[in-house]
């Protein structure tokens, strides 16, 4: 006789007690029971429902003993850190009351905490919402509100972000050390997780169910809730693992906050391979470069400007070993490109957005990309490829919704559908109506596809600058005056005019300890663009800046550029 759902339901919940501490006479752990996740609907012996949690379960059991978590002098085991998430999850429910679909925000760096949050508020079947640290208070007061949540925990070096809040609270002093709140709360759910492991936790049961909640940086109003799904963490997991090409023996350094659309999804990307995940609480090139010199690091994430900075470091020299950065946000340039490549960190250029769980797409190295000179590989390694193999295709559409000739110069909209595609926009139907307009998730990025079927994006809708009626792409003018040997990195935004209406303004930085025979001024840079590209498209006037603003990931924020630049004027509407 077949077993009925109640009797599977049963069985699934049996699992790695052993590996968090329970008792020697348990049953060995089984990992398809780690953690439970059948349909009690369903008694299909082919289906589960998809759930990122389970990587870790799964981790814990094969490789207890693996060093999981670096951080400064503290190292967590698998075994270690599954203990903890269940910990976790258990003093959600027994101290904070959390409930099935409560979401639970949390206010930290990359800091083992809020790596164990990611499993441990899904463990007790919440959402969890990670704020950007660099928000104002009022900003953390609005997504506080608008997510709903029930309880925040709170690094302490930004408890100033919530001195208002009279949501329950749980204050982290990030010291590892009994007498620090967070370990106390953690105490609190250690006797069930080491005695009932994950078979006393309810699970979802839904992979479409909603499980994490990513707000984006509101530069054009109040910021939206971008919301992830079960299978669509797990599957995007997949996908990072595979394209990354992480291993048992990946040590990957996270420099991407994990509140910025969960660090991409490689904090479940990195667990699924049980590769090691290496903690630092800010963007410090001095501590990045000991890092890489004494931690093995073989990968690393960030945006172009996190890169440069990297390598034009004063400690920068040459890695033993083949480190892969994931880069996206911008394309690299081919300075850049050479730069990483003398020092043995090779780039693979990715693309996507908060509402595509991060990357999406990857720029594919084709045989015989070798061969190419460095300039021709950096304008190949510049386009934004393909999609994911998790993913369903990627269209490039005129306001029609017809796809674009694919010759490299007919501009559309990129569109994406599939897995790796947010649910919505939480508690904001108009947005997620308005997002997926004719059944397509639209980027707002403005691209060409090429003859081999690569996209190439030529700037975001709200960064093409209109002059005398001409497009002008600010990423092909930051790209012309990135070529010259003296620019660190630069930003060009649409200023007013009044004989065009608008046109391109560069801010420079230059790179550190010139001679003085090497340091330009604006006018120098413009006759070298002059050199290079067509006149209109060279900007009005380059100005020297010692520093650009810049997002928590390093991405620079051409709003604020624009902003005081047409303070005054009328802008044009996009």
């Amino acid at each position: 006789m077949a077993p009925n759902a109640s009797t599977i339901a049963k069985e699934r919940i049996q699992h790695i007690t052993n590996t968090i501490g329970g008792p020697s006479s348990a049953p060995a752990p089984s990992l398809a029971h780690a953690p439970h996740r059948v349909n009690p609907s369903s008694s299909a012996a082919n289906r589960s429902e998809l759930n990122p949690v389970h990587f870790l379960a799964r981790s814990s059991t094969i490789y207890p003993s693996k060093v999981a978590v670096i951080h400064g002098e503290r190292r967590y085991t698998y075994k270690e850190l599954n203990q903890r998430s269940v910990a976790f999850a258990y003093a959600l429910k027994s101290q904070l009351s959390i409930s099935p679909g409560d979401r639970v925000a949390i206010i930290a760096p990359n800091i083992p905490a809020l790596l164990e949050a990611h499993f441990g508020i899904p463990g007790a079947n919440a959402i969890i919402c990670a704020i950007n640290t660099r928000l104002a208070p009022a900003e953390v007061a609005y997504i506080l509100e608008h997510s709903g949540a029930k309880a925040v925990l709170c690094d302490q070096e930004y408890l100033a972000l919530i001195k208002d809040s009279k949501l329950p609270k749980v204050v982290i002093d990030d010291s590892g050390l009994p007498s620090d709140p967070y370990e106390q709360f953690l105490a609190k759910g250690m006797e069930q997780a080491q005695t009932l492991g994950w078979s006393g936790l309810q699970q979802s049961d839904n992979e479409d169910d909603g499980v994490s909640i990513c707000y984006t940086s509101g530069t054009t109003g109040k910021p939206k809730g971008v919301l992830y799904t079960y299978r669509g963490l797990y599957l995007s997991a997949l996908g990072n693992a595979i394209e990354a090409q992480l291993s048992l023996d990946s040590v990957h350094l996270f420099l991407v906050p994990l509140f910025h659309a969960n660090s991409w999804i490689f904090p479940y990307a990195v667990t699924a391979i049980a590769a090691t995940h290496v903690m630092i609480r800010k963007i410090d090139y001095d501590l990045i470069w000991r890092i890489l010199k004494t931690e093995n690091v073989t990968h690393m994430n960030g945006a172009p400007t996190i890169m440069i900075q990297i390598v034009h470091h004063p400690d920068a020299v040459k890695m033993p070993r083949s480190i892969t950065c994931t880069v996206a946000g911008s394309a690299p340039t081919s300075t850049l490109i050479a730069r990483m490549k003398e020092l043995n960190l090779d780039i693979c250029h990715v693309y996507g957005l908060t509402e595509t769980y991060g990357p999406i797409t990857k720029s594919y190295p084709q045989p015989g990309f070798e061969n190419l000179s460095l300039e021709e590989r950096a304008q190949n390694l510049a386009r934004q490829g393909h999609v994911y193999l998790v993913s369903d295709d990627v269209r490039v559409v005129d306001t029609e919704m017809r796809d674009v000739a694919w010759n490299g110069k007919d501009v559309g909209e990129i569109v994406f559908r599939g897995n790796l595609v947010m649910k919505g926009y939480h508690n904001d139907p108009e947005a997620t109506a308005k997002a997926f307009h004719g059944g397509w998730f639209h980027s707002g990025d403005l691209a060409v596809r090429f003859p081999d079927g690569y996209i190439g994006i030529q700037d975001r809708q709200k960064d093409i600058i209109i002059s005398g009626g001409e497009n002008i792409s600010t990423l092909e003018v930051e790209s012309c005056i990135s070529q010259h040997p003296s620019v660190l990195e630069v930003a060009v935004v649409a200023v007013p005019s009044a004989q065009w209406g608008e046109t391109p303004k560069a801010f420079v930085i230059l790179k550190p300890g010139l001679s003085q025979d090497k340091i330009v001024d604006g006018p120098a840079l413009i006759a070298f663009c002059k050199e290079r590209m067509a006149g209109f498209k060279c900007p009005s006037s380059i100005v020297i800046v010692k520093e650009l603003p810049k997002t928590s990931t390093g991405k620079l924020q051409k709003y604020v550029l624009r902003e005081q630049e047409w303070k005054g004027h009328t802008k044009r509407i996009n």
